[in-house]
């Protein structure tokens, strides 16, 4: 059903605290695959996400290329976009289930940003960010993103010749095609 793509570039660290979120998410059947897009990594990446069963595909070329090719080789009608150190609440796994039965397209979702409890005004955070999504319909590439296949190829994917892909992409969905999933994702 999904195929969740995380790009990275000297990002073990990262890769240490997102990849065992998709676990429940493999066990149930939702997640397909995950795909590592590589930049060139010199540390652990590499060889974290081969230990964990993830398709890589390492090249030097623009972020942008990069993830518009691993979304053409995806298996799956369904991507999912999500940086290294996102770590997603386990809710994540019925809520992107029941808005890929739900027929969302042409919808994409993206997680709602949470803040770590420890955080200072946490609630206050949180509210600030769903104000901006109400009000100006601004998300990041942090809160990741779900989107099928065919309106990712429909709104042209990711392209490279801007200066941050991930955030061009979200702002040529636009609001009208964007809707907040409740389960969080934190950095």
């Amino acid at each position: 059903m999904l195929s969740v793509i995380i790009p990275t570039l000297n990002s073990e660290r990262g890769l240490a605290l997102t990849l065992p979120i998709l676990v429940p998410g493999a066990m149930s059947g939702l997640v397909r695959e995950v795909v590592i897009v590589d930049g060139g990594s010199t540390d652990n990446s590499l060889m974290i996400a081969d230990a964990a069963g993830c398709v890589l595909h390492a090249a030097t070329a623009p972020l942008g290329r990069r993830l518009s090719e691993a979304a053409a080789a995806a298996r799956s009608p369904w991507l999912m976009f999500i940086r290294p150190g996102t770590v997603l609440e386990p809710t994540w796994v019925d809520e992107t289930a029941r808005f890929i039965d739900d027929g969302a397209e042409p919808m994409a979702a993206v997680f709602r940003r949470s803040v770590p409890a420890q955080a200072r005004a946490p609630a206050v955070r949180e509210a600030v960010g769903l104000m901006a999504f109400g009000l100006f319909g601004r998300v990041s590439p942090s809160q990741g993103l779900v989107i099928g296949n065919s309106l990712y190829k429909q709104v042209g994917g990711h392209r490279e010749d801007v200066a941050d892909t991930e955030r061009d992409l979200l702002a040529r969905l636009g609001r009208r095609h964007i809707l907040m999933l409740r389960s969080g994702a934190r950095t």
